[in-house]
């Protein structure tokens, strides 16, 4: 029988760093890589996607891999694993779960608000917190039979997805088109002040225009359930499934997109755009795909001590990834603001992107060294458990 939060036994507070699951730690720790390289990106441009339109030499590889492996299919992974997270705590909680979670997610959108007019525009915290409270009332305590469903709905958007491939490239024309960023305007600001008030103006729109990831969110509500990645070895081979279709589909629906974005094929607009149109959609199963190949990666590491022993500063970070998150947008606004460092180009944010994930894999390793949660996580925690938990 498939446990449930109703069936489990509860235990009021967070849980222990010695009952934490492998693989949501080491997914979490190891994409936040993407997010960098994602986030940096798109600062170092002051727009989206944040790739070179007329890309030389090396940039052309970079731009390859960027849109083959990053753009739109970083965010998922976290959009997976907090639905599954929103399960673990339920569980954990028991009767007091759904009031525990309405407050955790009311506090991830103040976190949200906080980010985005401080920081980054393109914030995901605010996103979580509503779906958070939408899954919490809407989702969690109901049956098997009715979380059938976002199987059901992922079945149609495959069909979907195929027929989008089909008819893209059957349009497909050929041109001299040039990769556009969408330009972001608080980015590209001459001042703070004058970036604060755009982020004011854009991370409403922004935020609305995430929120459909509750499909995503509630496939990992779905996964934790019955608890995959807790006992990976019981669903090895739906692991290995879902990462080589998942990833399958999200890498094959890259590539007519990622080919452009690379400069090795030239076409007109609107089959840039129609490409772009694929490569967002065929993104979604990048979450699933690789929380799987992590699910699998935790499996071998699970008796293997000198694995672990190398993996502990990304299993560190991934404890600890809502501080990470924030720290990196903090340097990005530093390095890449037109009113600070203001530095730019490709190689510059993919290499900002490398340090600020080492520098923060190095901080989270001497936090939880010294036994310390990171600073947003123990507010987060204060927030939604008593004082002093």
């Amino acid at each position: 029988m498939t446990a449930t939060p109703s069936t489990m036994t509860p235990q009021a507070g967070p849980v222990p760093r010695a009952e934490r699951a492998l693989a949501p730690d080491l997914a979490r720790g190891a994409m936040l890589l993407f997010i960098a390289l994602a986030n940096a990106a798109n600062f170092a441009f002051a727009g989206q996607p944040g790739l070179d339109g007329t890309p030389h030499g090396v940039q052309r590889v970079v731009n390859l891999l960027m849109t083959t492996f990053v753009d739109s299919r970083a965010y998922p992974v976290f959009a997976v694993m907090f639905g599954y997270g929103l399960v673990q705590i339920a569980r954990r909680q028991g009767t007091g779960a759904r009031r525990i979670l309405l407050r955790r997610n009311a506090a991830l959108i103040g976190f949200g608000l906080v980010h985005a007019t401080l920081l980054y525009f393109g914030d995901f915290l605010g996103a979580y917190g509503i779906v958070g409270i939408a899954a919490t009332l809407l989702l969690l305590g109901r049956s098997d039979r009715f979380h059938r469903v976002v199987l059901w709905l992922w079945a149609i958007q495959t069909v979907y997805a195929g027929l989008l491939a089909v008819l893209a490239l059957a349009s497909a024309r050929g041109g001299d088109a040039v990769l556009m960023n969408t330009p972001n305007p608080s980015l590209a600001a001459a001042s703070y002040g004058r970036s604060l008030l755009d982020r004011l103006a854009e991370w409403p729109v922004h935020t609305a225009t995430v929120l459909p990831f509750i499909v995503i969110v509630w496939l990992g509500v779905w996964a934790a359930r019955h608890r995959v990645l807790e006992d990976p070895a019981t669903h090895r081979t739906l692991l290995r499934r879902v990462a080589v279709g998942c990833l399958g589909i999200s890498i094959v629906g890259a590539l007519p997109y990622a080919l452009i974005a690379a400069g090795a094929v030239h076409v007109d607009a609107a089959t840039v755009e129609s490409m772009a149109r694929l490569h967002g959609v065929s993104g979604e199963y990048g979450g699933p795909g690789y929380v799987a190949l992590f699910g699998l990666l935790a499996l071998r590491l699970g008796g293997a001590r000198r694995g672990r022993a190398l993996l502990a500063p990304v299993l560190a970070l991934g404890q600890r990834s809502l501080s990470g998150y924030l720290l990196q947008s903090a340097a990005w606004l530093a390095l890449f603001s037109p009113w600070a460092l203001h530095l730019s180009g490709t190689y510059t944010a993919a290499g900002a992107a490398v340090a600020v994930w080492l520098v923060s894999l190095a901080a989270a390793q001497a936090m939880s060294a010294a036994g310390h949660r990171g600073p947003a996580e123990t507010l987060l925690r204060r927030i939604t458990y008593r004082p002093g938990r």
